[in-house]
């Protein structure tokens, strides 16, 4: 079972998709597992699922790195480029609404992108903050990043990469 990596994913993401799968009648028996059903693994659901806040089936990084203080939480774009990424570009998610009413859907979508590469180095970051990647790991994990973000820059020059991948400051 997949482990899903968010920024703040409980207090907004999740809550946005859980609406909309009620609405549109969407199914999604993992996602709601919390080992009471008859599945042989479901067992491990109990203590380790996607619903629970404190379990690490979904890691909320926002809300892990702030020991769950609503107080000290930070934002993604502050915290990215604190770290040295590029962090938010052109848009933050005040503004999607109203592009969205204006039509900007490739905006949005790049916004999007972003935010889920943001979310990524993020999140690669913190293997290496708590010794899960050494700092060989870590860097052959960024290089690989940037190295995808050049070929889609390649293979769209529509694409937001080549402006996203001059702002980093590694």
């Amino acid at each position: 079972t997949p482990q899903l990596v968010s920024w703040n994913g409980g207090g907004f993401d999740l809550p946005v998709l859980n609406y909309r799968a009620l609405v549109h009648g969407v199914s999604a028996s993992r996602f709601w597992e919390m080992g009471e059903s008859g599945d042989h693994d479901a067992r491990d659901f109990k203590y380790n699922n996607y619903i629970s806040r404190y379990h690490l089936r979904h890691l909320d990084l926002m809300d892990l790195l702030a020991f769950f203080q609503n107080k000290a939480n930070a934002p993604l774009d502050s915290l990215a480029k604190l770290c040295g990424f590029p962090g938010k570009m052109g848009m933050d998610g005040s503004a999607v609404w109203p592009a969205y009413l204006a039509g900007q859907l490739n905006e949005i979508r790049q916004y999007c992108e972003t935010d889920v590469v943001n979310t990524y180095l993020m999140y690669c970051r913190y293997q290496l903050f708590r010794a899960a990647f050494t700092p060989e790991e870590y860097q052959l994990e960024i290089d690989f990043v940037k190295s995808e973000l050049r070929q889609e820059a390649q293979k769209n020059s529509l694409s937001q990469w080549d402006s996203y991948l001059a702002k980093f400051a590694n």
